[in-house]
C-alpha cells in the first residue's frame, strides 16, 4: 500500500512544524488527548494531514455535523490524492422512529428515506478499512452507532482470480447470500444480472460495475466497466466483492439468532400476557414471527439492524459494533 504522503504546494511554517511534531509525539507517547489550537485560517486541517503523514496509521476524522465533513474530506482528498480518503455519516434523508399513542391506541410504524449514494459511501469506508492501511475517514457522530460485525462482513467476502475454477451457480449462490439482487433488466447499485456466460455486477460501495467472464466452469476475464455505456474501464486479475449489507450473516450464525429471538419472543410475550395486554402482545407475536420468516427464506427482514444483538450473540446492555471495530 502507498504510505501516506501529502501533496501541497505549501510547506508547515511558523507554528505548524512544532505543531505537528509535538502531535506526532503525542501518538507515539499513546497520549489519549491532544488539542491543536487556531484561529480560522490558521491551517489547522493542513496541520492535521502532516501529522497523519507522520504517524502513518489509518485515522478517523470525527466532524460535528455532515457539512463539515464533507469539506474536511475534500479538503483530505487534496492533501493525499494517492491514499484513500473516505465519507462516513448518517444515509437518513428522512427518519421517523415507531410510535405509539395508548389514548387512540394508533400504531406509528418506522418510516425512513435512504440516500443511496451517501450508502454507497458508507460501504466504501468500511471496505477501505477491511483491505488498505492508508485510509483517512471523515465521518459524523453516525461512526458510534451500531454497524453489522467486521468479522462477519470480512467472512463473507467473495473472492474471485481469472484462471480459478468457479461454476457459475456457485457465483450466484454466492452473491444471493451476500443481499445482492438478480435483476436481468436495470443493473443497480447492489444488484448483479446474468447474459449467458456472463455475470454483471454493480458493488455496494462501486461508481463502476465489473464484467465477470466465464468458460465452462473457469472464471476466463473480469473487467471493470462503465455501467451507462458499458465500456471496459480496467482488466482484474482479481476481484473482491463485498456483502452489500452491513448486517450480513452465515447460515450458521444466522440459524443461532433465530432461536435466540424465539426465546426471547417467548419471555417477552410471557411478561404481555401476564400483564393482561393481550392486544400488545398479539402485535408483537405478529411481527416477529414475521421478520422471523423473512429471516429464514431470504436472510434479512426490514430493521433487521434491530436483531444485531441475537444475531451476534451479545449478552444483554454490550455495545453494538462501529465503524470503530473496522478500523
Amino acid at each position: 500500500m502507498p504510505p501516506f504522503q501529502v501533496v501541497s504546494e505549501f510547506e508547515p511554517a511558523g507554528d505548524q512544524p512544532q505543531a505537528v511534531e509535538a502531535l506526532a509525539e503525542g501518538l507515539a507517547r499513546g497520549d489519549r488527548f491532544q488539542t491543536l489550537l487556531g484561529i480560522t485560517g490558521s491551517g489547522k486541517s493542513a496541520t492535521m494531514a502532516w501529522a497523519i503523514e507522520r504517524a502513518q496509521r489509518p485515522t478517523l476524522v470525527i466532524a460535528p455535523n455532515k457539512s463539515l465533513a464533507a469539506q474536511l474530506a475534500n479538503e483530505f482528498r487534496e492533501f493525499f490524492p494517492r491514499n484513500r480518503v473516505e465519507y462516513f455519516v448518517s444515509y437518513y434523508d428522512y427518519y421517523q422512529p415507531e410510535a405509539y399513542v395508548p389514548s387512540s391506541d394508533t400504531y406509528i410504524e418506522k418510516d425512513s428515506s435512504i440516500n443511496d449514494e451517501i450508502d454507497r459511501l458508507r460501504h466504501s469506508a468500511t471496505s477501505a478499512l477491511l483491505t488498505r492501511q492508508d485510509v483517512i475517514v471523515v465521518a459524523s457522530v453516525s461512526c458510534i452507532y451500531g454497524l453489522g460485525s467486521p468479522e462477519e462482513y470480512r467472512a463473507n467476502l467473495l473472492v474471485l482470480r481469472t484462471g480459478e475454477e468457479h461454476d457459475q451457480r456457485s457465483i450466484l449462490s454466492r452473491l444471493v447470500d451476500m443481499q445482492y439482487d438478480r435483476n436481468d433488466m436495470a443493473l443497480a447499485r447492489g444488484s448483479f444480472r446474468v447474459r449467458g456466460d456472463t455475470i454483471e455486477l454493480h458493488p455496494a460501495y462501486e461508481e463502476t460495475g465489473v464484467r465477470i467472464e466465464l468458460f465452462g466452469d473457469e472464471v476466463e476475464r473480469m473487467t471493470r466497466v462503465d455501467l451507462l455505456t458499458g465500456e471496459r474501464l480496467e482488466e482484474l486479475d482479481e476481484l473482491v466483492v463485498f456483502p452489500a449489507t452491513h448486517y450480513v450473516a452465515g447460515d450458521e450464525r444466522l440459524k443461532a439468532a433465530m432461536v435466540r429471538i424465539e426465546a426471547e419472543l417467548a419471555e417477552r410475550l410471557a411478561w404481555f400476557e401476564a400483564e393482561g395486554k393481550l392486544l400488545e402482545a398479539q402485535r408483537l407475536r405478529m411481527r416477529t414471527n414475521y421478520d422471523l420468516e423473512m429471516l429464514a427464506e431470504v436472510g434479512v427482514c426490514n430493521g433487521i439492524e434491530n436483531y444485531s444483538a441475537p444475531i451476534d450473540g451479545r449478552a444483554p446492555g454490550t455495545p453494538p459494533h462501529t465503524l470503530l471495530d473496522f478500523f
